[in-house]
């Protein structure tokens, strides 16, 4: 079993301004390997993806590829942390290939739920910075507004040979109940028709009321999920700590699975692991390409 999101934090090392509202009160502490172990050992996931924080700043990354190398094949990958549009990605991307524990680096993704320019998705040079990511071996995570998703699409269509990984479902407005699930839908449907892309059954619980969500608010969504990429497209991401807001791990665990369709033993285990395992390339290397020009 593997969980294909989660993260750590230390909050002198880095900056994490985005703790420093009201709604994360709950997660504004320092979160260690250590902290995590015992929930992994309840839940039985033997494996986990570490993603990038929210602090833009490579060294996270790099430290994170130091703790993976010593966790005892616990964080089997990561996914960084980039910025596609500043001219030094692909020093930032050498500099990654660089570090002893490189084949470590699953992936990467840059905050672009925070982009407000919707000429973000058409811009020739973040398909360029894209094309780079794919030419690393590597995946890249899409971390999204739901009113993003169409551009999404266009990121997807232009860069068919990068695999891209949809991080929390691209946060649908589940509290919104049936008015969230329509919008997104029809948003979420051409970005699943593309081939190139998987989604993560994860942050859901931290879009629905965090005070008295319940499994049956999330269904809707996760069987929709199913539905638009189908089981082997889809990958199981508990967003630890953040979830602590709402949920605690073993019940993110058990809302995934109780609001899951039926589903065959093969099609289970793809999103509890062989999904993450193919997308990640989780133990291979990866061989780092040719820089950006």
């Amino acid at each position: 079993m593997i969980d294909a999101h989660h993260h750590l934090w230390s909050l002198a090392a880095h900056d994490y301004s985005w703790l420093d509202g009201s709604f994360y009160a709950p997660v504004r502490r320092d979160f260690g390997l250590a902290d995590l172990a015992p929930e992994l050992a309840a839940a039985g996931v033997e494996r986990t993806v570490l993603v990038e924080a929210g602090s833009g700043e490579p060294a996270e990354t790099a430290g994170f590829l130091t703790l993976a190398a010593a966790s005892a094949g616990v964080v089997a990958g990561v996914v960084g942390t980039v910025d596609l549009r500043s001219p030094a990605l692909a020093d930032v991307l050498d500099r990654y290939a660089a570090h002893p524990s490189a084949h470590l680096l699953a992936g990467v993704r840059d905050q672009v739920q925070a982009v407000t320019d919707p000429g973000f998705f058409t811009d020739a040079g973040v398909h360029a910075a894209l094309a780079a990511v794919a030419a690393r071996g590597l995946a890249y995570d899409l971390v999204v507004r739901p009113d993003q998703l169409p551009g999404c699409g266009t990121l997807a269509r232009a860069v068919p040979q990068l695999a891209f990984v949809l991080d929390h479902l691209g946060k649908p407005d589940i509290a919104a109940g049936a008015a969230g699930l329509a919008g997104w839908r029809t948003a979420l449907a051409p970005l699943a028709a593309c081939d190139n892309t998987t989604a993560k059954l994860s942050g859901l619980v931290t879009e629905a009321d965090i005070a008295h969500w319940t499994p049956a608010d999330l269904r809707p969504f996760v069987e929709t999920a199913v539905e638009l990429f189908g089981p082997h497209r889809l990958m199981f991401g508990s967003d630890w700590p953040v979830c602590l807001v709402a949920a605690t791990y073993g019940q993110v665990v058990g809302a995934v699975r109780a609001t899951l369709p039926p589903l065959s033993p093969d099609e289970t285990a793809a999103i509890f692991g062989g999904t993450a395992r193919r997308v990640y390339r989780l133990g291979e290397r990866h061989v780092a390409g040719d820089s950006p020009g």
